[in-house]
């Protein structure tokens, strides 16, 4: 679809982000906000002083429109115009020392003892249910006077 050949009323039942994707795709290189912007609001024929008082909103939807992708010179082109390119790097093994391995194994050890519950010493009974049964149950009331 060719959104510089639609007429105003068709346009107008497109959001911005749907002409600043068709603008994009026809001229298949990346653009700046103000640029891209400039462009939707020229075929909506929306004067300039609203374009500046609605440009952070654009921007906002772009940044959250996952067709749109923003470039390193901070220009917006399309998602699908870039493919990903994955590099994995394998480096040398790491060689760590007899010592830094032990200091680590010894810190996994005490952390583990510090969030594990002590279990072994657990016999079944409700020692702890004892020592609440001396509380009182205290209304907010009670507790202004």
């Amino acid at each position: 679809m060719n959104v510089r050949k639609m007429p105003l009323e068709e346009l107008e039942l497109l959001s911005y982000t749907d002409i600043a994707y068709e603008l994009l795709k026809l001229d298949k290189k990346p653009k700046t906000t103000p640029m891209l912007f400039g462009e939707v609001c020229k075929l909506l024929e929306i004067s300039e002083d609203n374009m500046m008082e609605m440009i952070g909103d654009f921007y906002t939807t772009l940044t959250t429109d996952k067709r749109f992708l923003l470039l390193d010179g901070a220009e917006w082109d399309l998602r699908e115009s870039h493919s990903v390119k994955v590099v994995i790097e394998d480096d040398e093994e790491d060689e760590t020392s007899e010592e830094e391995s032990s200091e680590d194994e010894i810190s996994e050890e005490i952390e583990d003892e510090a969030v594990t519950p002590d279990v072994d010493n657990y016999d079944g009974t409700d020692d702890d249910m004892d020592d609440l049964e001396d509380l009182a149950i205290v209304t907010e009331e009670e507790m202004d006077e």
